[in-house]
């Protein structure tokens, strides 16, 4: 079982070293390629050394965030003039991940509609999904969930079933690697997707889900934390560790105030995973501080 934490590392964020510089739409329109591709290239040497800080920390999980690559869905990656460059750091840091063990893995945003009933929403989202894979192919990685683009079906159009089903159609439109590497989530809102309604999208794709504690909470329908991430663990190939995210409520531990869906900045209570061996995504806003803690915290309990 393997700890991770989501796309910024807070102490060397103060340090100037992270992976997510970007820019408005309009500065690129204006300033072109060379400028976004000299983001990309500064993302990927920062990238690098947040992996190597992960290894000498004990951290073998690690979320990549989407802007690595600031507004790739507006271009294709390789007009870039900086492609060539682009590729031999992408190699390099996927020849590190695998020497090292280290699972890596996006969430891309909740843009991402594939049951829009919007055709241009819809070839947006193919066209960014597939990026992303591209990505990973760039990286040497083979084609599985165990490196997964994670995404919400991000809608329901007030007809869950209709949308899950145009939903399903456009899946089978990405890229084969893409198709390969997709894992859908359970929502936090009543309107949404429970893991049970999940389970029509693995059955006709084939396709992991992925259990996230804090959403089910939100979100129980009529199953338990444990029947519901059992039915999760189900969907994953046995060769492949299953993932789920974990985060506390910020309204119960920091902030009444706020909105049930919100994620606490630390995390709060001891992960139940009920004997199963799952890779924990830390949902949590104080990153890898949150979860140095919640580390510590369990070697003195054991």
């Amino acid at each position: 079982m393997e700890y991770g934490y989501a796309c910024i590392n807070q102490q060397l964020r103060k340090e100037n070293i992270y992976s997510g510089r970007t820019c408005r739409k309009a500065t690129w329109q204006e300033k072109g390629l060379e400028y976004v591709g000299e983001l990309g290239l500064q993302n990927l040497r920062d990238l690098f050394k947040i992996l190597q800080w992960n290894e000498r920390n004990g951290f073998k999980f690690f979320r990549i965030g989407s802007d690595i690559f600031p507004w790739s869905s507006e271009y294709k990656f390789s007009d870039l003039p900086q492609y060539d460059k682009a590729c031999m750091l992408l190699k390099a840091i996927g020849d590190y991940a695998t020497k090292n063990g280290h699972r890596l893995s996006f969430h891309p945003g909740p843009f991402n509609i594939l049951g829009s009933t919007k055709p241009e929403v819809v070839e947006r989202t193919i066209y960014d999904l597939n990026h992303h894979s591209e990505v990973f192919d760039l990286m040497g990685f083979e084609p599985s969930p165990y490196n997964k683009i994670n995404i919400h079906v991000g809608a329901t159009y007030g007809e869950k079933d209709i949308t899950l089903g145009r939903w399903i159609e456009n899946f089978h439109r990405l890229d084969e690697n893409t198709k390969k590497r997709i894992t859908l989530e359970n929502d936090d809102k009543e309107s949404m997707y429970t893991i049970a309604d999940l389970m029509r999208a693995h059955k006709e794709t084939g396709i992991p889900l992925v259990f996230d504690y804090h959403h089910h909470s939100c979100h129980p329908a009529d199953l338990t934390h444990k029947q519901a991430l059992e039915l999760a663990i189900s969907t994953w190939p046995e060769n492949i560790t299953p993932v789920v995210h974990y985060s506390s409520s910020r309204r119960l531990n920091e902030d009444d105030s706020v909105r049930v869906q919100a994620h606490a900045d630390m995390i709060y209570e001891t992960v139940d995973t009920y004997g199963y061996d799952i890779d924990i995504m830390f949902e949590c806003k104080q990153k890898e501080v949150a979860v140095l803690q919640y580390r510590n915290k369990e070697r003195i309990l054991v």
